[in-house]
């Protein structure tokens, strides 16, 4: 078998050619896509239809789990898929109650074989700091559970979302762009790219951080960046994961390894700037050891796939998750640190929460009372995610005693305190406490 001879790449050409200059490293769109990635279109077709009871704008997995969702409800649905999409080497934990809802919504068997679960939840203290907090397993039996969710590649995710979406009644898909949203009492009219419209009774932005349908409502951002990017990657390791998820809490952020089929892992290393600009720089070999040492070796030797990249931590709330006849959702309302593995589960219960409203017998659907109870029912799960994620996070940061003492105190209640250990378990699943 041939290789190919690695590249080197000096530090500070690393995020130049990962289209990112380094002194401005916190533009707006918060990604990066690094060397040698592809981006390929999907095969692009024309729906038929222009009207529709929902319009959910945006193909990502939450766009099309939720017209799914509409759609299987009985609901007359268009989705716009928005712009072709490149590669995404991420993945995605689903977790808790994100089963049941793919299940209901009829797309879980096709998810499934491409997954691997996460069984057990690992801790472990990486500081270098006075106050150290102890090892704590979290074990999906104690609850149980099977697993607290599973992780897989968001290419094969979307894949099986697009090839469902394809099959499902009641669902068209527009291959097109939004350039226009128009809203009277009965409806929105939405202008496409293609020359075409789409008329609506309810409007699902789910069209991802920048969204078009939200700045076209008006509705303005609350954000908040950290001092901190994660860095992702897939790798292979020598030494089986035994589907247990580790994750290392470090004075820059977490280091996580979450399991993926086979003898792989999905890695989040959480940096500082400065860091992460030496890490794109490394060629794979390199990074390869570097992520092998963070690890402690517990995975054996790393080889790192192509498509590593990088993210600039930020935290997003729209002022509004709604306006006349539209919803916002996912990440078009909600942008959370890729910590605790929160964003999509977070999205997906969003999607839930609006077919089961647009279901309820004489509600207007996308009227003011059903928009105003799908902001109520998920004001609380919202802000309560957000905010658990950020003091998390803040907590790794801090280099106050008090605040470490505090970290590992509650670290050592849950490893000791079996009551507590279950009620945070579900809670962090989605659930509520039992």
């Amino acid at each position: 078998m041939h290789r190919r001879r690695a590249e080197t790449m000096r530090p500070q050409d690393a995020l130049a050619r990962c289209r990112y200059d380094p002194r401005n490293f916190r533009r707006r769109t918060a990604s990066i896509v690094c060397p040698k990635e592809a981006f390929m279109s999907q095969p692009v077709s024309n729906a038929p239809g222009i009207e529709a009871e929902v319009a959910v704008v945006g193909a990502g997995p939450a766009g099309l789990a939720t017209a799914i969702g509409f759609a299987a409800s009985g609901r007359t649905t268009v989705l716009i898929t928005g712009p072709e999409r490149g590669i995404d080497h991420r993945t995605t934990a689903l977790l808790g109650t994100s089963i049941p809802i793919l299940e209901r919504f009829g797309v879980w068997d096709r998810i499934a074989p491409h997954t691997a679960p996460l069984r057990d939840m690992r801790i472990v203290d990486g500081t270098r700091r006075l106050v150290r907090a102890p090892e704590v397993t979290f074990k999906a039996s104690e609850i149980g559970l099977e697993a607290f969710g599973y992780n897989i590649e968001n290419e094969p995710l979307r894949r099986e979302l697009g090839a469902a979406a394809e099959e499902t009644n009641g669902l068209s898909l527009a291959r097109a762009s939004l350039t226009d949203l128009r809203t009277d009492a009965d409806g929105v009219t939405l202008s496409l790219d293609d020359g075409r419209s789409v008329r609506a009774t309810l409007v699902v932005a789910a069209d991802g951080r920048n969204s078009r349908v939200r700045e076209a409502c008006g509705i303005g951002v609350k954000r908040r960046e950290y001092p901190q990017v994660a860095v992702t990657a897939t790798v292979r390791h020598t030494r089986p994961h035994w589907d247990i998820s580790t994750e290392f809490h470090t004075e820059t952020g977490p280091f996580t390894l979450v399991p993926l089929p086979g003898d792989r892992s999905s890695i989040v290393c959480v940096v500082d700037d400065r860091e992460a600009v030496r890490l794109l720089g490394l060629d794979l070999p390199a990074l390869a050891r570097e992520f092998e040492r963070r690890a402690h070796s517990i995975l054996g030797p790393f080889e790192v796939e192509e498509g590593r990249a990088a993210f600039p931590l930020v935290a997003e709330t729209a002022r509004e998750i709604t306006a006349p006849r539209v919803a916002l959702m996912a990440e078009a309302a909600h942008v959370m640190p890729p910590i605790g593995a929160q964003g999509l589960n977070l999205g997906l219960r969003d999607a839930v929460a609006l077919v089961d409203l647009a279901a309820e017998p004489g509600l207007d659907l996308g009227g003011a009372e059903m928009l105003k109870r799908y902001a109520g029912a998920r004001d609380r799960d919202i802000h309560g995610r957000m905010t658990a994620v950020d003091m998390l996070n803040r907590s790794l940061l801090s280099d106050l005693v008090p605040v470490q003492s505090v970290r590992g105190f509650g670290l050592y209640l849950l490893d000791r305190v079996g009551p507590l250990r279950r009620t945070v378990m579900r809670l962090g699943l989605g659930n509520r406490a039992a």
